[in-house]
């Protein structure tokens, strides 16, 4: 494979990217919410080292703390601080927060749906909480995903899970008692659900994006009401209710208003055949960017001034789009798009200020200029991916769906290969200096010298 050597700025770049790339340390209007307008500054110090309350992390990116130095070498026998086996077939993602770790879980057959604490320094379950019983499921659901797909997210008081159409709920972090729930949030999801759920300030907003209704939802997080509601806007060419689908995450992004200093919160949400832009505080639509793909999967990437995201399925794309703008900006802020060896599944990563990798879905590793798309390095890894890779330092982590992961560093150089006995469909979190792992049949707490 081509493998041009990154240049210095690259490797000198990763001791700072995260000031400049992301949403991390926020100036919140109200000042409550310190970081990715979701947790305070005194939910941060409560968690300590161990902070991955969302899919892909406190930034949604799948971008470790600066300092976090996970280990490279691993297998049953090597580096395992515990391993604790999860029944049921679910390809959530693990968070954590302080000295838990939470997972979400589903019977094969989707009828039982549940919840799960596991103590950080153990692996032992602290509590099992049934939250969903069903009677029956939805049809025509797809054999490769699960009943408990959606990533769960947690702050300083609750834990809250969301199965698509068969429910919502907040779960006390603590002892795992529901504090509410909400069951008549419906859409027939076809191939089942995907979409995780995000916390802005007060709210739980979440994607419904299913064959027969396509909708954003918020939702008080205190009591589970509705705050706001809108149905997506879309032409979709077709009346083909599975070409609408889409099992995409959210995310939070700050834009400074042209032509002035200002700064407003935008929820980039990325659907079949577009992605919106809505005010997260009521859900009114900002800016559309159309494309031809289908079915999007992935969660959004800012780097403080352009929006990266993944197209979906059908030969999807990675484009590049420059933030502000209002209304439909195709024609007028798509920086840039690549075709060429992008995933359907695995979301993107951004590595130092100047490049963007990306994982495809059969197992070709990229790094791309984020300036151009244009191509600085690729690797073939081989075998098939759908969990997001990770960030850690100077180093990419990436784990595939029969139980090999690969490390490599930052310019495109194998460090090292491992593997488990069962492949991941879940992406992985960091906690401390440790890595946890979750298979298609246990939670692994992977570190260095255990």
């Amino acid at each position: 494979m081509l493998q041009p050597i990154l240049s210095q700025l690259l490797l000198a770049s990763m001791l700072f990217f995260v000031v400049a790339s992301k949403p991390e340390l926020s100036n919140a209007q109200d000042g409550d919410f310190s970081v990715s307008w979701a947790w305070s500054a005194k939910e941060l110090e409560s968690a300590k080292d161990s902070f991955w309350p969302q899919f892909r992390g406190p930034t949604g990116d799948g971008t470790a703390k600066p300092g976090a130095n996970p280990p490279t070498t691993w297998s049953e026998k090597e580096n395992v601080r515990w391993k604790t086996e999860i029944p049921g077939k679910a390809w959530s993602s693990p968070v954590a927060w302080g000295d838990t770790i939470w997972v979400t879980t589903a019977s094969d057959n989707g009828l039982s749906m549940s919840a799960i604490a596991l103590d950080r320094n153990s692996g032992a379950i602290r509590w099992n909480k049934e939250v969903f019983v069903n009677t029956e499921t939805q049809k025509d659901f797809h054999a490769f995903n699960s009943y408990g797909s959606p990533t769960p997210v947690v702050d300083g008081k609750n834990f809250y899970v969301s199965f698509g159409a068969y429910g919502t709920a907040a779960l006390n972090r603590e002892s795992g008692e529901i504090v509410w729930q909400r069951r008549d949030i419906q859409c027939n999801h076809f191939r089942g659900s995907g979409s995780s759920p995000i916390l802005y300030r007060n709210l739980l907003i979440y994607h419904m994006d299913g064959f027969d209704k396509q909708f954003v939802v918020a939702l008080n997080k205190a009591t589970g009401e509705t705050v706001w509601s809108v149905d997506r806007d879309v032409d979709y060419g077709t009346e083909d209710g599975d070409i609408k689908k889409a099992f995409g995450t959210p995310q939070i992004i700050e834009v400074v208003v042209p032509g002035s200093t200002e700064k407003k919160t935008q929820l980039i949400s990325t659907t079949s055949k577009a992605v919106l832009a809505y005010d997260p505080a009521n859900g009114k639509e900002l800016w559309r960017v159309r494309y031809a793909e289908f079915s999007s999967a992935t969660r959004p990437l800012f780097d403080g001034s352009h929006i990266f995201l993944n197209t979906g399925f059908s030969k999807g794309k990675l484009i590049a789009i420059a933030a502000g703008g209002s209304g439909d900006i195709t024609k007028t802020h798509v920086i840039w798009e690549a075709a060429k060896a992008i995933g359907s599944k695995p979301s993107p990563l951004l590595v130092g200020r100047e490049f963007i990798c990306t994982l495809d879905d059969r197992g070709v590793l990229t790094a791309m200029k984020r300036s151009s798309g244009d191509i600085v390095w690729q690797e073939r890894l081989g075998g098939d991916f759908s969990s997001s890779p990770l960030l850690a330092g100077d180093r990419i982590y990436c784990f595939d769906e029969k139980g090999k992961s690969h490390v490599y560093s930052i310019d495109g150089k194998l460090i090292a290969t491992n593997a488990l006995d069962a492949g991941c469909l879940a992406s992985p979190a960091v906690a401390g200096d440790d890595l946890i792992v979750r298979t298609r049949t246990a939670v692994y707490c992977i570190g260095n010298g255990k």
